[in-house]
C-alpha cells in the first residue's frame, strides 16, 4: 500500500475489510493511527507459568489452573475469608482473600485463571494470599501453550486472535510511519524507546521488559504532552498581566482576626500565610485551596478577600448554585456584621431592578465584595479594580470558566477552592497549572460522623425508633433522596423514593409528629430559600431534600442523615452529603440505606463506613469510579489523553510533570529541537487549555 497513511481507514487494511471496521469503530478505532495506539490492556506472559510441584515458599510465581471449588467462611471476630481452589493439571493450589467476600462473585466454576504471588504451604496444600489474577479466554487458552498473549478490550463479534492479528498487520504496516518527536538528546537522557519500536514493543513483545519499554515510553510521552499544556498555561497566565500587590500587614491581619469569633486552625493559619504570599505579589496567583468537609476553607477565602479589600480593591466569590451563594453570603454577611465593608449578593434570581442596581454599585466601584452565581461573569458586569476572585467547587463549572475575569488590563489573582477532596493525580490534571493548598485538620470539638449501611427488614425500623428520638431530644435531620418525583417514564414502576413521594409518606407516617420540609432542585428559588432557612432557625425539625443539599449548608444542629438508595451515589458524593451533619458540638450518624448486592456497590458503602477522612474516601471513589465520574468531567468533556490511565500510570505522571514543567520553566522547551512536541502539544491541548499566543 504506497500510499498508505496514519489517516488511512481501518478498512482498507490486509484481513479488515466493512464488517470488522464496524466492530472496529464500536470501538474507536476508525484509522490506522487510532489501532497503533489502542494499545493491549495488559500482556499474558506464558513464559514464565510454575508448576504447583515447582514452587518455593516466599518466592514469586504465576500458576495457572483450572476453578473446581469456592468458599466463604465468617471467621472469629466477623471477618471473611474467601478462597478458591485450582485444579492446576493434577495439583491444587488455593487463593485466599479476607474481608472481601465480593471476591466469590467474580469467579465461576470451569474459569481458566493466572494467580500470581508469592506462595506459602497452609495444612500441607500450597496457597496464595490475595493473589494477582488474570482470567484466560478460549483464545488464550487455545492458541498457544506459550509466548507473550497481548489482550485488547474487545466488542461483541470481535475475537482476540482477531484483534491480536489486525494489530500486527498495523505494526507492520504503520509503525514507521509515526512521527518521533522527541529530541534524540532527549530521549536518551530519559532512557526512551524510540516511538516506532515502542508500538512494536506494545503490540509484538518478546518479553516482558519489552512490553514494559515500550508501554513507558507511550504512556510517557501522553503524559508529557498533557503537563506541558498545563505548564504553558501556566506561563501564560503568569505572562499576561501584572497583577495588583495586595500586601498583608500585622494591622490588618489582626482587624480581620478580630472580626472572626473563634481561633483559626493550625490548617488555616497555614493557608492564610501560603495565599498572603502569593497576594503580595505582581505575578496573579493561581491557587487551589482544598479542605475536607467542615476544615472551614469559607473563612480562609474571606480573610484573602479582606486583604483584597484593604488594599483598595474589589473582590468576588463565585459559587455554583443559589443555595450555595447564599450560604456563603450568609456566612460573610454575619461575619462583617460590624465592619464598613460594602457588599452585595448577585445571583439570577434578583429582580430585573436589584440586577441594575447591583450592577451599578459593582462598576462604580463602591461594591467592594461580591458573592454570586454565574451572574458574576454576565457580559455587562463590570469590575473596574477587581483584585482577588475566589471560585468555589470549580469543576462544577467546566474547565477554563474562570479566565472569563481576566479581561482588564491587570490580571486578578485566583483562588480556587473545593470541598471535594481530590485525588493527587487529578490534582496534577484537572488543576495542574494551580499551586496546591490542602487543609485537613478539622476545628476543635468536630467530631467523627457514625457510618452505618442498613438493609432492608428489621433495621430500617429501628434506625427510624433511633432517629424519632434524637428529634424528641431536639436534634435535627435531613432525609436524602435519589430523585426529585416521577416522570411519565418511571410512574408505572415507582420505587417510592422520589423527594415528593418521601416527603408526602413521612409527613403522614413514621415522623407525622414532627415538622418536615422539603426541598429540591426544581422548586423557584424563593422556596429554595424558604426551605433551607426554616430548617437552618429550626422551624422545620426534618429536611427531605436531594443532592442540592450536598455543599454549602451548614446547620450545626442536624445531627442525623438516611440517604436512601446509597449505592447509586458517588463515594466523594456521599462524603459531601455526610459533611452536612454534626458540624456542631453532637454526635452525627449517617445512615446509608441500601439493598444492593452488586460487589463494588458494597465495597464503596464499606469504605465509607470505615472511613471518615474525605482524603481517604475521595481515592477509593477514584480507584473504584475513575476520574470522569468522580469531578463531573464526563458532563464537561474528559481530558483527551491517546493511551494513559490516570490511575494505572501515576507514577509516570508524577515523572512527566516534573520533567515538563522543568521544560518550560529553564526555557529549554523554547529551543529548535523541541518544536515538533511544542506543535504537537499545541494542536492537541491549545483550545482547551487557552495556548494562544503561548509561542
Amino acid at each position: 500500500m504506497a500510499d498508505l497513511t496514519l489517516q488511512t481507514s481501518v478498512q482498507f487494511l490486509r484481513g479488515v475489510g466493512p464488517q470488522r471496521a464496524e466492530l472496529l469503530s464500536r470501538l474507536g478505532l476508525v484509522t490506522l493511527e487510532d489501532l497503533l495506539f489502542f494499545l493491549p490492556r495488559d500482556v499474558l506472559d506464558l513464559t514464565r507459568i510454575s508448576h504447583v510441584g515447582e514452587l518455593a515458599e516466599g518466592a514469586l510465581c504465576t500458576v495457572r489452573g483450572r476453578v473446581v471449588d469456592r468458599e466463604a467462611r465468617v471467621l472469629k471476630g466477623g471477618r471473611t475469608m474467601t478462597a478458591v481452589l485450582l485444579d492446576c493439571a493434577g495439583a491444587f493450589l488455593r487463593g485466599v482473600w479476607f474481608n472481601q467476600p465480593w471476591m466469590l462473585q467474580k469467579f465461576h466454576d470451569e474459569d481458566v485463571v493466572l494467580f500470581s504471588g508469592k506462595p506459602k504451604k497452609h495444612a500441607g496444600r500450597w496457597e496464595i494470599s490475595h493473589p494477582q489474577i488474570q482470567w484466560l479466554n478460549d483464545d488464550d487458552d487455545s492458541e498457544t501453550t506459550g509466548g507473550m498473549l497481548p489482550r485488547y478490550a474487545l466488542t461483541e463479534g470481535l475475537k482476540m486472535h482477531e484483534m491480536r492479528r489486525i494489530a500486527r498487520t498495523a505494526v507492520e504496516l504503520g509503525a514507521h510511519l509515526v512521527p518521533e518527536v522527541l529530541p534524540d538528546e532527549f530521549r536518551t537522557r530519559l532512557s526512551l524507546t524510540q516511538v516506532g519500536l515502542a508500538l512494536q514493543n506494545v503490540h509484538l513483545p518478546k518479553n516482558q521488559e519489552q512490553y514494559d519499554a515500550g508501554r513507558r515510553r507511550l504512556i510517557f510521552q501522553d503524559l508529557l504532552e498533557l503537563q506541558l499544556g498545563l505548564a504553558l498555561r501556566r506561563r501564560t497566565w503568569q505572562a499576561r498581566g501584572a497583577a495588583a500587590r495586595l500586601p498583608l500587614s500585622a494591622k490588618v491581619d489582626a482587624r480581620i482576626r478580630r472580626l472572626l469569633p473563634f481561633q483559626l486552625t493550625a490548617g488555616q493559619n497555614q493557608a492564610v500565610r501560603e495565599i498572603a504570599a502569593d497576594l503580595d505579589s505582581s505575578i496573579a496567583m493561581h491557587r487551589l485551596l482544598q479542605a475536607d468537609v467542615g476544615a472551614g476553607k469559607t473563612v480562609v477565602a474571606v480573610h484573602a478577600m479582606l486583604v483584597a479589600v484593604a488594599a483598595g480593591y474589589q473582590t468576588v466569590l463565585m459559587a455554583p448554585t443559589e443555595i450555595l451563594a447564599s450560604q456563603h453570603w450568609k456566612t460573610i454577611d454575619r461575619l462583617l456584621a460590624s465592619s464598613r465593608v460594602n457588599r452585595l449578593l448577585l445571583t439570577g434570581q434578583l429582580t430585573a431592578s436589584k440586577r441594575r442596581e447591583a450592577r451599578t454599585q459593582i462598576a462604580s466601584g463602591n461594591a467592594q465584595l461580591v458573592v454570586g452565581t454565574q451572574a458574576v461573569i454576565q457580559n455587562d458586569v463590570v469590575f473596574p479594580r477587581l483584585g482577588l476572585v475566589v471560585i468555589d467547587e470549580q469543576h462544577k463549572f467546566g474547565v477554563i470558566q474562570r479566565a472569563r475575569f481576566a479581561t482588564g488590563a491587570t490580571t486578578p489573582h485566583t483562588l480556587v477552592m473545593t470541598a471535594t477532596p481530590i485525588p493527587r493525580s487529578l490534582c496534577l490534571t484537572q488543576f495542574g497549572d494551580l499551586d496546591l493548598t490542602v487543609m485537613t485538620d478539622l476545628p476543635p470539638g468536630r467530631q467523627r460522623v457514625l457510618t452505618s449501611r442498613v438493609p432492608a427488614g428489621p433495621a430500617r425500623q429501628k434506625v427510624w425508633e433511633f432517629l424519632c428520638q434524637k428529634l424528641r431530644a431536639g436534634r435535627q435531620a435531613y432525609v436524602i433522596c435519589p430523585r426529585i418525583g416521577l416522570d411519565a417514564d418511571s410512574a408505572a414502576d415507582s420505587d417510592g423514593l422520589g423527594a415528593e413521594e418521601v416527603f408526602a409518606g413521612l409527613s403522614q407516617g413514621d415522623l407525622r409528629e414532627f415538622r418536615v420540609g422539603l426541598v429540591h432542585g426544581q422548586l423557584e428559588s424563593s422556596a429554595k430559600n424558604a426551605a433551607m432557612e426554616a430548617f437552618r432557625v429550626g422551624q422545620t425539625q426534618v429536611l427531605v431534600a436531594t443532592t442540592v443539599v450536598e455543599v454549602g449548608v451548614d446547620v450545626p444542629n442536624a445531627t442525623l442523615m438516611i440517604i436512601y438508595r446509597s449505592e447509586s451515589f458517588g463515594l466523594s458524593q456521599l462524603h459531601q452529603l455526610r459533611g452536612r451533619i454534626s458540624r456542631g458540638s453532637f454526635q452525627g450518624y449517617c445512615f446509608l440505606f441500601s439493598d444492593t448486592d452488586e460487589p463494588v456497590a458494597n465495597e464503596r458503602l464499606q469504605t465509607l463506613e470505615q472511613h471518615s477522612g474525605g482524603f481517604e474516601v475521595a481515592e477509593a471513589d477514584y480507584r473504584l469510579r475513575g476520574p470522569g465520574d468522580l469531578l463531573g468531567t464526563r458532563q464537561h468533556g474528559e481530558l483527551p489523553l491517546t493511551v494513559a490511565d490516570l490511575q494505572r500510570d501515576e507514577a509516570e505522571l508524577g515523572e512527566s510533570r516534573t520533567t515538563a514543567f522543568h521544560l518550560v520553566g529553564s526555557g529549554e522547551f523554547d529551543q529548535p529541537p523541541f518544536v515538533p512536541l511544542k506543535i504537537r502539544v499545541i494542536e492537541r491541548f491549545g483550545k482547551l487549555f487557552e495556548l494562544a499566543g503561548s509561542g
